[in-house]
């Protein structure tokens, strides 16, 4: 909703009345106003919509995900670097049911911006594996397959993997 340099700047100005009320004596304004800073700190490093977007994202909705991203009008100016990332990568996830080339652009782009979890850069990962699969590029396919199964410390995407490699085997 707000640019993130504009949340800051709200996060400061209710910082200052939060010690304003410390100086008058209502300890219980100026808590409930810290409070209140950190919502707007904790929405400049996780952006509203890109939450929303996840939101929908769990229940299989990729449109009301495509609304929610499509909010968001200059990634470049609104989000952090991690968010613009998130960004990327969340159209990469939708639009790789439909065109391939274009996903893989998104993906890549979320990679060289960053992610912050290492399952979702295994996601991206694997995501790009299939693309280059497809594409019939077995070296790279089978390097990101790698770098995939090295990122995915909890055994998540086994299956996916062990089934692309299977796939990889054919070609």
């Amino acid at each position: 909703m707000f640019n993130k340099n504009i949340k800051l700047v709200i996060a400061g100005l209710i910082i200052a009345a939060a010690i304003w009320q410390f100086i008058e004596g209502n300890i219980g304004n100026g808590i409930f106003l810290l409070l209140l800073s950190g919502i707007f700190i904790f929405l400049y490093f996780k952006n509203e919509m890109i939450l929303l977007a996840f939101l929908r994202l769990r229940k299989q909705d990729f449109p009301g995900a495509k609304k929610w991203l499509d909010r968001i009008k200059d990634p470049e100016k609104a989000l952090v670097k991690k968010q613009q990332g998130y960004y990327w990568y969340l159209h990469g996830l939708m639009v790789s049911q439909t065109n391939m080339t274009q996903a893989e652009k998104f993906f890549k782009r979320a990679l060289k911006l960053g992610l912050s979890m290492d399952h979702d850069l295994a996601m991206a990962k694997l995501n790009l594996a299939g693309i280059a699969m497809t594409k019939r590029r077995k070296r790279e396919a089978t390097m990101l397959l790698n770098e995939a199964k090295k990122l995915d410390k909890h055994g998540m995407m086994n299956d996916q993997i062990r089934m692309m490699k299977e796939q990889m085997k054919k070609i």
